[in-house]
């Protein structure tokens, strides 16, 4: 990036930046729990979201899911298989503990050591098999490779300090400790399981912001977060409940804000078990001695049954779109040919009779009830639709913090989930959900059913380290029709992202739906 531009994009982040006259507090109100406070613990939306008020990256994503400079100024190949990047002078922790390509060394090698990790950060990092410092301000990182796409992965990178969180654990972090970065905001109290208070961090290297304090309220509840908007409790809202967005469109008191969203919502197999899976039984309630998931013509059944323009028009109140792949039309890495199917109940049961199940059998559906907007109804909604196929579904939704938990742990036999392409293309996504689980290489660290497709890795393997984006593009778009035709998951929409708040305020809506403080402004 040139010099001049970046001195522009710098003044005006300081300009913007600059506080108001009688800016104090930011109440909002968010509808996914904070997991944990460990930037590199847990790799999912409502976690990242949060970590980005007290943390910062090399590269961050601007609203529309494009890598911009942050801690690092600039970046360039310098070989086939090597990035030099060049960090911001001058930049300091909260505590003010300078930051220099020494703490990038740090983070790289602690993001794989995190224990018990759920959502591996390795997701971002694997590439990366070598860190040269070569000076404070400049390092050099070599990866497995050519990898064109590591610069939008360092942006979903979170940095510490090897001075301040060398040894740290979670639970350092999540008691507040060693919650210090060098973002625009320092944590100074609460607990992630309700409300977190944040202070402005005046030193923030992107320039002040215009709150002096931000409470960041947990309320998982819509219908309470609605009226925690309408009663003037908070001044912000993300996940707008569909049933309200038509009453607070009309309300004059109220400004709404969206955007096309790349959050995929899906339902996931038991592929690991051979034998029975532990939700799934015959019709008097016995288990199954084999797991009826493995065979591909039940799973492609269950996905026949499904009536996605059903769920978008009924459930989403049309605030989604319909897809059967990883991302929308438009998005890099969207195969046309691909398109939703329409569902198909009388095929998915000759299709189940085929596979020695005429009679179908039992099978509980999990999820979580208080993540995405109307995850309990959609999996309800899914579970009817399995049920008329002779597929006799039991639902059970749970608060996300106690699911995901499980559902990390294999316990599940089918439950919804989904993911958000927050780097904008698709390969992050499908490393994660779909290759093959392998904690020491990185790969499906959120693939909780377990798919494993030794031809799909190997393809999506190839697709990561083409330079070529059109011919990257088309291995992407061959990989996901590959396990589309596996049936590796159900695919069933995209959300469109929405958030609602008093007329004071502004705020610019971002694709990867995270919800931040310093995307909301004082109206003025």
């Amino acid at each position: 990036m040139k010099n001049s531009t970046l001195k522009a994009m710098l003044l005006a982040a300081t300009v913007c930046g600059a506080a108001p006259a009688g800016a104090q507090t930011l109440r909002m109100a968010v509808g996914a729990q904070v997991t944990s406070i460990d930037p590199h613990f847990h790799n999912i939306s409502p976690n990242n979201a949060f970590a980005s008020a007290i943390f910062s990256n090399l590269m961050e994503m601007d609203p529309n899911s494009r890598p911009v400079p942050a801690l690092a100024e600039s970046w360039r190949p310098v070989g086939e298989d090597v990035w030099e990047l060049k960090l911001r002078e001058g930049v300091r922790f909260h505590d003010g503990t300078p930051f220099t390509a020494d703490d990038v060394a740090f983070t790289f090698d602690r993001i794989p050591k995190v224990v018990n990790s759920p959502g591996s950060f390795r997701t971002y990092t694997h590439a990366v098999i070598g860190v040269e410092v070569v000076n404070p301000t400049t390092v050099r990182l070599r990866t497995r490779g050519p990898d064109p796409v590591l610069p939008a992965n360092l942006s979903q990178v979170p940095m510490l300090s090897r001075h301040i969180h060398e040894g740290a654990s979670t639970e350092d972090f999540n008691s507040g400790r060693v919650a210090i970065g060098t973002g625009p905001y320092r944590m100074i109290g609460g607990r992630s399981t309700d409300k977190i208070e944040l202070e402005r961090n005046d030193a923030y290297w992107g320039g002040a912001e215009p709150w002096a304090r931000v409470e960041y309220r947990m309320v998982t509840n819509a219908a309470a977060r609605t009226s925690t908007l309408l009663s003037g409790d908070v001044d912000f809202i993300d996940q707008v409940p569909t049933a309200d967005l038509a009453r607070l469109r009309r309300d004059e008191a109220i400004r709404i804000s969206e955007i096309a969203s790349l959050r995929l919502v899906y339902f996931h197999f038991d592929h690991l078990r051979e034998g029975p899976s532990p939700f799934i039984t015959d019709n008097d309630g016995n288990p199954l001695p084999r797991n009826p998931l493995r065979d591909l013509r039940v799973r492609r059944a269950l996905a026949m049954a499904v009536d996605r323009n059903a769920i978008v028009e009924r459930v989403m109140e049309g605030n989604a779109a319909a897809i059967n792949q990883f991302m929308p039309p438009g998005a890099f890495g969207h195969a046309p040919d691909l398109p939703p199917p329409p569902a198909d109940p009388a095929a998915a049961r000759r299709l189940l009779a085929e596979a020695g199940y005429p009679e179908g059998f039992r099978i509980t559906l999990h999820g979580p009830n208080d993540r995405y907007p109307n995850d309990a109804r959609i999996t309800q909604a899914v579970a009817q639709m399995w049920s008329r196929i002779g597929v006799r579904t039991a639902v059970d939704v749970q608060p996300f913090s106690s699911f995901v938990s499980r559902a990390s742990r294999q316990e599940f036999s089918s439950f919804l989930v989904s993911w958000g392409s927050s780097t904008g293309e698709p390969s992050a996504g499908m490393r994660s959900v779909l290759a093959t689980y392998d904690r020491a290489a990185g790969t499906g660290s959120v693939n909780r059913g377990r798919y494993s497709n030794p031809q799909f890795d190997a393809l999506l393997a190839r697709a990561r380290q083409e330079l070529d984006d059109t011919k990257r593009e088309g291995m992407l778009q061959d990989a996901i029709r590959l396990a589309i035709a596996d049936q590796a998951i159900i695919p069933t929409h995209v959300q469109r992202n929405v958030w609602a708040m008093r007329r004071n305020v502004t705020h610019t809506p971002r694709t990867d739906e995270r919800t931040r403080p310093q995307d909301v402004r004082p109206a003025n």
